[in-house]
């Protein structure tokens, strides 16, 4: 079986303990800079800060919703946070670097997640990247205006 890649990166002008800060919050921070259009619903089911939340999240893309559990961890604490799905399903890495000596930083959004086979699979890899990279611009964006309002 193979693996769909989609990655959005952008320069955020915020410092990377204030982004971070931002994604680990999964109770208030984290939902606000989510686009509505796609993320309709984000659940805390255990924890809320990084690592150890569990989180429950209805997207809607093309028309579909898709429930999903995803559990938090952060495998480089203040740059590295991961949301997996416990299947080993998707897998989605936020990676911050500092610029400007930490007064900015640049965010990647990816995914990686498992294709189906046969026909399915092949139309999932032509779909999927490209949609993908919308949400994450969309998510960026929204990071973005969060952060001159705060």
């Amino acid at each position: 079986m193979s693996t769909i890649h989609a990655e959005e990166s952008r320069e955020i002008d915020a410092s990377p303990q204030q982004v971070y800060a931002i994604l680990r919050d999964y109770r208030v921070q984290h939902p606000a800079i989510l686009p509505r259009e796609y993320f309709k619903e984000v659940l805390v089911k255990e924890g809320g800060e990084g690592a150890g939340t569990v989180i429950q999240i209805t997207m809607s893309l093309l028309g579909t919703q898709r429930v999903s559990v995803q559990t938090v961890s952060e495998p480089e604490p203040g740059r590295v946070l991961v949301e997996a799905e416990p299947d080993g399903g998707a897998v989605t890495t936020f990676v911050l670097e500092a610029l400007d000596g930490g007064r900015r930083s640049h965010l990647t959004i990816a995914t990686d997640v498992k294709a189906s086979p046969g026909v399915q699979g092949f139309i999932e890899r032509l779909v999927t990247p490209p949609l993908l990279r919308r949400v994450y611009r969309a998510e960026l964006e929204q990071l973005a205006q969060y952060v001159k309002g705060k």
